[in-house]
C-alpha cells in the first residue's frame, strides 16, 4: 500500500517492470529508503516525493501541470515533508496544484516510479527526486484551478501528449495508461 516506509521498501523491493530504466531505480531507491530523513525535502543528494497520473474514466486525457521553476508540462507532485504515507502525498499534492478532489485511486500500489534531477535554484542546490506515482482517476467536469506552482493546468487528450512533452518518464506512464 506504501502507506509506511516499511511498506514502501517491500513494494520496491519486489517491483517489476518492463521498462528498463524502472528496474534500474530500485537498488537506488532502497538504498535512499534506509536514510532516516530521506521523506524530507533538505535531505541531499535527494528525496522521496509522490506524484499523481491523474486520467479521466475513459483513459482518454491526463492532467498535467505546466510547472513554473521547470518550465514543463507534468503530473502534479510535491514532496513528503516527512509524511511516510507516499499515497497521501500524491493526493494532497494532486489536490492543492489542480483544485480537484473525489479523486478514485486506480491501484493502491504505486504505478510508476522515477528518479530525475532537479536543477539548481538560487537557494537550492542541485537534487534528486526519487518520485512515487500513483495513477489517479477524477472526472473532467471538475473546475481547475491553477496553484501559483504552476502558469497552467489542462486536461489534454493522451493521443497529443507528444506534443506537450518530450519527458520519457511521462510518455512510459502514458503508454502504461493502457494496462490499467
Amino acid at each position: 500500500m506504501a502507506q509506511t516506509r516499511a511498506e514502501l521498501i517491500r513494494f520496491i523491493t519486489g517491483y517489476t517492470s518492463s521498462y528498463a530504466e524502472e528496474e534500474s531505480f530500485k537498488q537506488d531507491f532502497l538504498n535512499l529508503l534506509a536514510a532516516s530523513g530521506c521523506f524530507e525535502r533538505t535531505h541531499l543528494p535527494g528525496h522521496i516525493t509522490g506524484s499523481a497520473w491523474i486520467v479521466d474514466p475513459l483513459r482518454k486525457a491526463v492532467l498535467l501541470v505546466h510547472h513554473a521553476k521547470l518550465n514543463k508540462w507534468l503530473q502534479p507532485g510535491g514532496h513528503a515533508d516527512g509524511d511516510e504515507n507516499i499515497r497521501r502525498v500524491a493526493l494532497r499534492e494532486a489536490e492543492e496544484e489542480t483544485g480537484l478532489h473525489d479523486f478514485k485511486v486506480v491501484t493502491e500500489l504505486p504505478f510508476d516510479v522515477d528518479i530525475h534531477l532537479i536543477p539548481e535554484r538560487k537557494d537550492f542546490p542541485a537534487h534528486y527526486h526519487y518520485d512515487v506515482r500513483f495513477l489517479i482517476e477524477v472526472s473532467q467536469q471538475q473546475q481547475l484551478i491553477v496553484s501559483e506552482e504552476s502558469h497552467d493546468v489542462k486536461w489534454i487528450p493522451l493521443a497529443e501528449l507528444e506534443a506537450y512533452t518530450t519527458e520519457q518518464s511521462v510518455l512510459r506512464m502514458k503508454a502504461k495508461t493502457t494496462l490499467y
